[in-house]
């Protein structure tokens, strides 16, 4: 580290240098170590549901029309319902959910370019293609107690797990506990970090005893010994693992920083810190698809499967879908529309938005994303101590996902690739059979029994399926000031809705959260009429 003689380091200084040296998780321990952190996060809950109480006349009798049975359009049906008003969805597939898709033995899909497949898993196995977990903060975590989906731990993290990095540094090509790495980088930094705060010649106007805490909380988060030096410590693993009788267990050697730093692995550790990121996250139990199912049941006689959207018109008093059903063009008439469908499909839809809305419609990119489910014959990994989580890796498949149920059962299903932008296009355009054989010639460089235990597979790039064309919405700095508040603004009795229509892309919660703005955007203008026509006849 430089020297910083003659110059006064302030606290914020102090936190820089933890930064670049230790990251965001040694930023985090300084911080709360000199009491920086005000009063936690909570969630936003401003949503009231509508209530037929909330108007003057007893009956609504207002007609919404709800363009797709994804997430959004299912709580908004649900949450509108609630208050009495008729709710109608079109929905193209002959399944709700949109994204929200558990792939099970039987399930079909035809991408676009004609490439079709049938999921051969087994009855028990299943793949959750889209979502597949759901953070503690999130409303989805509402809604499932408040329709009765049963939840289970999902193990996002697991320090059992690998880091795997191909041709970076001295440990390139070889698995390494991720426990391993994250207790070397820690224990490494921390070594540094402890050094410069006894540096005199830094004169920080730190106060002795904020100098001491900061050594305490460093000797502590590095495990370093009373010279503040770091030699290792059981927090990476054992060697040989302790046992009864006179077995203490036997550490194994460290990498040096030098070594950790070139493999590049501690990279990616910042990642599983992130707010949506956390530790423990949940996911339905049976299934992510079990969320959309109780929607479902809530909303008897109210969806209309096979039916595609080729037009969306309206006038001053309501609005009118062109749509095709089994055989012919249909029609459906309403107060209201609620449009979920996602931006690459919606703008090459007939639509009477303005010209600045249809620009931005079609200005706003989405993710390139793929996935593969891989069911085995035996779970093989749990022989390597592995019990959910993720393997990393800077391979074109990126990470592995464990399963986190079933444990300790015969057979099993991981994700065997989620990947992004250029390797998600490359592995889309292979055919079925190259990318399955791609995902297990890469996996088994990791698990040398992969390819003697698979069964089947299901794979997909979410840009090539219809009715979607892409992962999430992707915006930039420019799209979120230039189009956003465009999208958010509605067409006359045209709302839009879904996780283009949030902050949290990609996440079940933004549906849910941008379909009750819009469902109390209507039904305060509902109210506002009801007002107005009680005032009149009064």
């Amino acid at each position: 580290m430089a020297s910083n003689k003659g110059k006064i380091l302030t606290r914020r200084d102090f936190l820089n240098q933890v930064g670049k040296v230790g990251g965001a998780v040694a930023v985090f321990g300084a911080m709360d170590t000199l009491g920086l952190f005000g009063s936690s996060v909570s969630a936003n809950s401003d949503f009231r549901a509508p209530k037929k109480s909330d108007l003057t006349s007893k009956k609504i009798g207002k007609k919404v029309v709800i363009l797709g049975a994804g997430i959004a359009g299912l709580c908004a049906a649900y949450e509108l319902g609630k208050a009495g008003y008729d709710c109608q969805i079109l929905e193209a597939r002959e399944r709700t959910g949109g994204r929200n898709w558990t792939v099970r033995g039987g399930t079909t899909e035809t991408e676009i370019g004609g490439v079709s497949q049938t999921a051969k898993f087994d009855k028990d196995q299943y793949f959750n293609a889209g979502p597949a977990r759901i953070p503690q903060h999130h409303i989805t975590i509402d809604y499932c107690r408040e329709l009765g989906v049963p939840l289970e731990v999902f193990t996002n993290t697991n320090e059992t797990a690998y880091f795997y990095q191909e041709n970076v540094g001295a440990l390139a090509n070889t698995k390494v506990r991720k426990q391993v790495i994250k207790a070397d980088i820690r224990g490494q930094t921390s070594e540094l970090l402890a050094k410069a705060v006894n540096q005199t010649a830094l004169d920080m106007p730190l106060s002795s005893d904020d100098k001491e805490r900061l050594l305490v909380y460093l000797r502590r988060e590095g495990d370093l010994n009373a010279s503040f030096s770091y030699t290792g410590s059981s927090r990476r693993g054992y060697k040989e693992l302790p046992g009864a009788g006179l077995a203490p267990g036997t550490l194994d050697s460290i990498y040096s920083l030098s070594e950790v730093l070139k493999s590049e692995m501690a990279n990616h550790i910042s990642s599983e810190y992130s707010f949506d990121q956390q530790v423990l996250m949940f996911q339905p139990v049976g299934g992510m698809d079990a969320i959309p199912r109780a929607l479902e049941k809530q909303l008897p006689g109210k969806i209309t499967f096979g039916a595609e959207v080729q037009e969306i018109r309206q006038t001053a008093e309501g609005v009118r879908i062109v749509y095709k059903g089994k055989g012919a063009s249909k029609e459906i008439t309403g107060d209201y529309c609620i449009c979920t469908i996602p931006l690459p499909v919606l703008k090459n839809i007939p639509a009477d938005f303005t010209s600045e809305m249809q620009n931005a419609i079609k200005s706003i990119g989405y993710a390139t994303t793929g996935k593969i489910g891989l069911q085995f014959k035996s779970r093989f990994w749990e022989d390597e101590r592995i019990y959910g989580g993720m393997t990393t890796t800077n391979m074109d498949i990126s990470q592995i996902w464990y399963p986190s149920s079933g444990y300790g059962t015969k057979k099993g299903l991981l994700v065997g690739y989620y990947n992004f932008g250029g390797n998600a296009v490359s592995l889309g355009n292979m055919s079925l059979a190259q990318r399955e054989a791609h995902a297990l010639s890469q996996g088994a460089k990791i698990h040398e029994r992969y390819k003697s235990e698979f069964e089947t597979s299901f794979s997909l790039a979410w840009h090539k399926i219809k009715y979607n064309e892409g992962g999430w919405a992707s915006y930039s700095a420019s799209d979120r000031q230039n189009y956003y508040p465009i999208l958010n603004k509605p067409q006359g009795r045209i709302y839009l809705a879904g996780e283009h229509l949030s902050y949290m892309t990609g996440w079940m919660s933004g549906a849910f959260e941008s379909a009750r703005i819009a469902v109390s955007d209507i039904h305060e203008k509902v109210v506002k009429e009801s007002e107005k026509v009680t005032t009149k006849v009064g």
